[in-house]
């Protein structure tokens, strides 16, 4: 195979500076508009032939964005000069392998100075071998992209089924106005406080850690979901409703089972009241409720046991009605999670390609990346 060159990035690259344009004199046109942090709008007219990268300057420091075709940086960017007539795609990848992000000049105002990326050295292939590893980070990328695509419609499928299924049931029923909104005319408005107790988690474990292993195997679960995994448990339920009870995500919604620790920043069912009520279907009405929307403002955000004791759920009459709607959004939730878990899979693949194909430590006549995604890889240059 041919030989890889060693080089300094100055000797195939230049930086070269944005230029203005503040948003006032922009005009609506089909040119985007970048700065530091991506795209910032569009105007009638370009300042740069694409395709072209631009890496942050000012603000999101050395943040590495492409464009297919012709462009305008602003004045907290750089652009690249492609002097030595590589690969676009190719440099693309290997801008964003470089770490860039981490040359901030430590100034009042973060900043990326040309000349730390002039020295750094790298190797290159031949363009021909640019051009197959460019194709191949692509593959992948294309395939991250449909995957995140998936998750979204998923999303949305959940979203409208929940609208349809708790204001008309499975079966169209007529509706009912109540103080909650529109729901099925048989079912029953029911106290939050006549379902379930809520109680605060406890302050979280010291041995708290990212990963699951023999010595710790217990998630430790805050507003967010899982945040860990602990040593100790404090918790051992079938089944347990969780609420985001401070910060970014109060009022977000889980569910958990078996020995678990419920760390202070959420609030869950320490006592069920209602054996007529699921705890699925109730987990799943309160997400599509949204209690987010009724937290606190003052200081950091709050949701509190009161709050939600305030609101009435609408329950239907039987327990196979409130089973059979719960396992028509566990489907869904399924289908969100398997293409979550692709997703996850997808990003640890490509951060190793990114790695071993920019280094030549595996090269790309050794991969079948190709048959990872029968997806538009064209369009990743999009």
């Amino acid at each position: 195979m041919p030989e890889w060159t060693d080089v300094v990035l100055g000797a195939e690259i230049d930086l070269a500076y944005g230029k203005s344009l503040p948003a006032h004199t922009r005009q609506a046109g089909h040119f985007e508009v970048f700065g530091s942090n991506g795209r910032v709008g569009h105007h009638t007219q370009p300042l740069i032939r694409g395709p072209g990268i631009i890496v942050g300057r000012k603000g999101s420091v050395g943040e590495i964005v492409y464009s297919a075709s012709d462009f305008w940086p602003i004045d907290t960017t750089y652009y690249v000069v492609n002097k030595g007539r590589h690969d676009w795609r190719f440099l693309y990848h290997l801008l964003s392998s470089l770490g860039l992000d981490k040359l901030n000049s430590h100034s009042a105002v973060p900043g990326l100075n040309r000349e730390d990326v002039y020295s750094i050295p790298t190797k290159l292939p031949p363009k021909a071998e640019q051009e197959q590893i460019a194709l191949s980070l692509d593959t992948v990328q294309c395939s991250m992209e449909f995957e995140s695509e998936a998750i979204q419609r998923s999303q949305e499928l959940k979203r409208a089924t929940m609208r349809e299924l708790f204001t008309r049931g499975l079966r169209g029923d007529a509706q009912k106005e109540t103080e909650i909104g529109p729901v099925p005319e048989s079912w029953d408005l029911t106290p939050c406080e006549q379902i379930f107790k809520l109680t605060s988690g406890k302050t979280r474990p010291s041995d708290l850690d990212d990963t699951s292993t023999e010595e710790r195997p217990f998630p430790v679960l805050g507003g967010n979901g899982v945040m860990g995994f602990s040593r100790e448990w404090h918790l051992d339920a079938p089944r347990t409703l969780i609420i985001g009870r401070v910060g970014e995500y109060c009022g977000a919604i889980h569910t958990a089972s078996g020995k678990i620790w419920i760390t202070d920043n959420a609030l869950y069912a320490k006592e069920w009241y209602n054996p007529n009520a699921d705890l699925g279907f109730v987990a799943a009405f309160l997400e599509h409720f949204d209690l987010n929307r009724f937290k606190r403002m003052a200081g950091q955000p709050l949701v509190t046991q009161g709050m939600i004791n305030e609101h009435k759920l609408p329950l239907p009459q039987t327990l196979d009605e409130q089973l059979e709607i719960t396992s028509i959004f566990g489907a869904i939730d399924r289908k969100i999670d398997l293409h979550r878990n692709k997703r996850a899979l997808l990003d640890d693949l490509f951060e190793v390609l990114l790695h071993k194909l920019m280094t030549g430590e595996i090269r790309v006549a050794d991969l079948g990346v190709s048959a990872l995604a029968p997806v538009r890889v064209a369009e990743a240059a999009q």
